[in-house]
């Protein structure tokens, strides 16, 4: 059994809206709109997806990414039922998602415990940005930002950069709505065909000046 911290810490609940042309955008309780961190970070590599939708065709790039974004989200609802510790969090999944959380399941029960929140809205007024966390927990016995991925082949770090951002402005925006600091970042990566997910530890001021310098250049290019 999973313990989750009872700290009395609430957050804002936030809307958001999602357009084809200007991405994902959330309203705060406050009435503040910001892009959420994802969107920031997907412009980063714009023009490599724009060349893979060209090398491999529309109709295909489509489909892989909606048999993507469906895994993702199947896997990311199991993580959070059986971090919960709801008995039936595999109950109507398919088989090939079940196969999937199970490289991560192990990995959860050793190193996953006090669990803060999980699935919850954050966002900074000083970065102008808004998102939705995976799971802020104690990931060996330190607070963290956790996020869970899914991948058909293993990830090389030059890569996965977006990952390391997106999880150091959680934790700034985090410390700005709640004064408590999360000095680390993890990620974890079900991986096709391996029997273990791989995992990504980092400190999250590293990596915040990168994501500024990312949400600046969002803001030169879109004016928000």
């Amino acid at each position: 059994m999973f313990n989750h911290v009872n700290h009395g810490i609430v957050l804002p609940k936030l809307t958001r809206d999602t357009s084809e042309t200007e991405g994902r955008h959330y309203t705060t309780d406050k009435g503040s709109i910001y892009p959420s961190v994802t969107t920031v970070l997907g412009n980063l590599s714009k023009d490599s997806i724009k060349q893979w939708r060209k090398r491999v065709g529309e109709k295909e790039a489509n489909k892989i990414a909606h048999r993507a974004s469906s895994r993702g989200t199947a896997i990311h609802q199991m993580c959070e039922d059986y971090l919960n510790n709801k008995n039936d969090y595999a109950v109507d999944v398919m088989p090939n998602n079940i196969e999937t959380f199970n490289i991560l399941q192990p990995h959860l029960d050793k190193f996953i415990n006090n669990i803060w929140f999980q699935e919850e809205f954050l966002y900074s007024d000083e970065l102008e940005c808004a998102g939705q966390v995976d799971c802020i927990a104690e990931y060996d016995g330190e607070l963290s930002v956790i996020d869970f991925k899914t991948s058909r082949k293993e990830k090389q770090i030059s890569l996965i950069h977006n990952y390391f951002m997106q999880a150091s402005f959680y934790a700034a925006a985090f410390y700005e709505r709640t004064g408590t600091p999360i000095k680390q970042g993890v990620i974890i990566i079900a991986v096709d065909g391996k029997l273990e997910p791989q995992t990504f530890t980092i400190k999250t001021h590293d990596w915040l000046p990168k994501f500024i310098d990312a949400r600046q250049q969002y803001r030169f290019e879109k004016g928000v």
